[in-house]
């Protein structure tokens, strides 16, 4: 038997504990009917009371508003349970009019507040219910309906970024979701928050209606015989009035609490750092401030010579204490920084030992060298934007190339002239140009009028080779004005970054390289990595590596890796010939290839290749030590060859300035391309399969034909 009930008891717990959320809530809607007596009063506001501080300092802790997802549930719990107990202890002040069985929190909250003074007592009562409802619940109300509007209009903006981030291949599917997740999730919560202030908006009304109610009813039922009151009406007022002041503390108080944590929680911002953390860190930035403070404290004191100086002065002194511990911590701290970097640096430069020398000495992948006159353009002290720019360029040409470039060395070279920078691929300098600090550089691109011609200092463009003028800052908005492209030094470096890189990605892409974007592949895509690197066809991250680099050199992203390694594997049983399969690779692409040349209204204007010339090319097909198809033409043959393209080419570029692109069979594409790309360089060579493959997509628009 006493098993069988130990059972029972255990099962009747166990249910409690599974359900308490659903129990609780039954228990509130009950409390707004049922008499309870007073020491489940008592708790009951303690509970409440305990709540409402366990709400507020959860949301001190809490690093993301979003992260607190339950809190507009909560509020309206915590709602219902203050309004509940509050009618409760209403009933009961006004069903007893016996002192001793009224609750015990509430006797003990009136005489904190009330004491002796029944005045000052609902003076103080009511300045809190006006502190309540026009600061505290007011503000967090409207923050809470701003926030929601807000979060709701950068919803669709947040989504756009994520999606052309994970097109871009910057973050993987698995990332994207879950970035999507917590957009959802933020404006799910703050849509709620914007509701659950306006329950907390009507818990302080109806307390104070129900305040109001207690008070009058308390006096009318305690001094009118009829209804069962026996004290004088001064007595019932000083009864009720004390009453009615202890209880709406009680239902008070914890509205105010959770007022005062909607506010926090909808005026957060979205750090990863707790509000402690951030307000220390962002407190502590000079002690220089405290020191003025403590100065001003100090200077008032001695001023006011009375009796207020015994703590204006020794305040002020604190002040200045903390102010010139504060400034010393950041002193010790900013020189541990600089030793440490020096350490640093002096360990890479030279090592501080012949023991601490690597036995490779590998070059940095890429290097830009600054002239000691254009250092001050990588100091953001100064406000020094190319240090930005650079991190941009990386993140651009991950989204144009799909390849992660190298973190950029930036260094001071004391072998370049002063105005002048170098660009290095693995030590290998790839472009070179000089700068005039102060100066900005203008280029007429074709819409500055003759008679408002500015003369300045004969330049090029370095990234494209344009005729361009220095001119002074002075005359920089007159340059605007004429029609120049004004540009300054840190669009300079940033664009001939941008140009050199496009152009020498083959160069970037190692085998490390490719074995990390394989890896990444891997994690969505496991099935094709598997197929191209094992089995009996299987390739080597050597072979996958020339094929990517023979897209690279001609401006072909490597973003869609799924497509590549599928068209791999496809004709892996054909053939391993790295110059075949990087066509066949195009080909998958050439949807791809061809936007990448279109107009704005997706027209690819191109120059046909007679069919002759191409049966000719075919006759003299070739190969070079590296085994990549040449054209081998005889001089004279040759020269016609080059004649013929360079003045279709030309004609093209005179009459509606076009991109020159050069369509033929794909057989002979690569011999093409490769033929012309010396005397013509930037000429684009696509095949008819390639723009086959872009389908309806696109409309091809012929605008010439090479034939010799």
């Amino acid at each position: 038997m006493p098993e069988t009930q130990l059972s029972v008891r255990d099962r009747i717990f166990s249910f409690v504990t599974a359900n308490a959320l659903a129990v609780g809530v039954v228990l509130v809607v009950l409390f707004l009917f049922i008499p309870l007596p007073k020491v489940l009063i008592d708790l009951g506001m303690v509970i409440n009371l305990a709540l409402s501080l366990i709400i507020l300092l959860t949301t001190v802790y809490m690093r993301n508003a979003a992260d607190f997802g339950s809190f507009p549930q909560v509020v309206l719990f915590s709602t219902m349970f203050g309004l509940a107990l509050n009618i409760t202890s209403t009933r009961n002040i006004l069903m007893q009019h016996d002192m001793n069985n009224q609750s015990e929190m509430v006797k003990t909250f009136s005489e904190i507040v009330a004491g002796d003074n029944l005045v000052i007592g609902f003076v103080i009562f009511i300045i809190l219910i006006v502190v309540q409802v026009l600061v505290v619940t007011k503000g967090a109300e409207r923050v809470s309906e701003v926030k929601a509007r807000f979060t709701l209009d950068a919803m669709n903006n947040k989504m756009f970024d994520i999606q052309n981030e994970f097109n871009a291949g910057v973050i993987n599917e698995e990332e994207a979701s879950r970035r999507k997740a917590n957009v959802r999730r933020e404006v799910a919560f703050f849509s709620s928050m914007d509701g659950a202030s306006k329950f907390v908006s009507g818990n302080v009304k109806a307390g104070i209606f129900i305040t109001v109610v207690n008070l009058i009813g308390g006096i009318v039922s305690g001094s009118v015989p009829a209804l069962g009151g026996n004290m004088s009406v001064t007595d019932a007022l000083n009864t009720y009035a004390r009453l009615t002041i202890g209880d709406g503390l009680m239902s008070q108080l914890p509205a105010i609490m959770l007022s005062f944590a909607t506010g926090l929680l909808v005026t957060g911002s979205d750090s990863e750092i707790g509000l402690g953390d951030r307000l220390k860190k962002e407190f502590t930035i000079d002690g220089s401030l405290y020191q003025i403070v403590g100065v001003v404290l100090i200077v008032l004191g001695i001023v006011f010579h009375n009796l207020s100086s015994a703590a204006l002065i020794p305040v002020g002194i604190l002040f200045v204490i903390i102010g010139v511990r504060m400034n010393r911590s950041i002193a010790r701290e900013q020189t541990l920084k600089k030793e440490e970097a020096a350490k640093a640096s002096a360990s890479q430069q030279t090592g501080s030992s012949p023991d601490d020398v690597s036995p490779a000495v590998m070059p940095e992948p890429l290097a830009l060298d600054l002239g000691y006159a254009l250092v001050p353009l990588v100091d953001q002290s100064k406000g020094a934007e190319l240090l930005d720019r650079v991190t941009r360029i990386r993140r651009e040409s991950a989204l144009d190339l799909g390849l992660v470039m190298p973190k950029i060395r930036i260094r001071d070279n004391m072998m370049l002239a002063p105005e002048e920078y170098s660009f290095k691929i693995y030590g290998i300098e790839v472009g070179k140009s000089k700068l005039r600090p102060g100066f900005y550089m203008c280029l007429n691109t074709g819409g500055v009028p003759r008679d408002k011609e500015i003369h300045g200092e004969a330049t090029v463009d370095p990234a494209f080779g344009m005729p361009a003028v220095w001119l002074p800052e002075s005359k920089r908005a007159e340059a605007e004005n004429a029609g120049y492209a004004v540009v300054d030094p840190p669009t300079i470096i940033a664009t001939h970054l941008t140009e050199i890189i496009r152009r020498h990605a083959a160069a970037i892409l190692t085998r490390q390289e490719v074995s990390n974007i394989i890896e990444k592949v891997k994690e969505t895509n496991p099935v094709v990595v598997n197929e191209v690197l094992t089995g009996d066809h299987r390739f080597t991250y050597g072979e996958i590596e020339t094929v990517l680099k023979n897209l690279l050199a001609e401006q072909v992203s490597i973003r869609n890796m799924v497509a590549i390694l599928e068209t791999l594997a496809n004709f892996a049983p054909v053939t391993k010939d790295p110059w075949k399969l990087t066509e066949r690779v195009r080909e998958a692409l050439g949807a791809q290839i061809c936007l990448q040349y279109c107009d704005e209204n997706k027209v690819l204007r191109i120059i046909r290749m007679d069919y002759a010339l191409c049966q000719k090319i075919l006759e003299k097909r070739s190969n070079d030590t590296s085994g990549r198809p040449v054209v081998a033409f005889d001089p004279v043959d040759g020269r016609a060859y080059i004649k013929a393209v360079s003045d279709s080419v030309a004609a093209v570029q005179q009459n509606s300035h076009s991109l020159p692109i050069i369509l033929c069979p794909s057989e002979v594409r690569l011999l093409v391309k490769s033929s012309t790309e010396r005397e013509i360089p930037g000429l684009v060579v696509l095949s008819i399969n390639e723009v086959a493959q872009a389908g309806t997509s696109i409309k091809v628009e012929e605008i010439g034909e090479v034939h010799v």
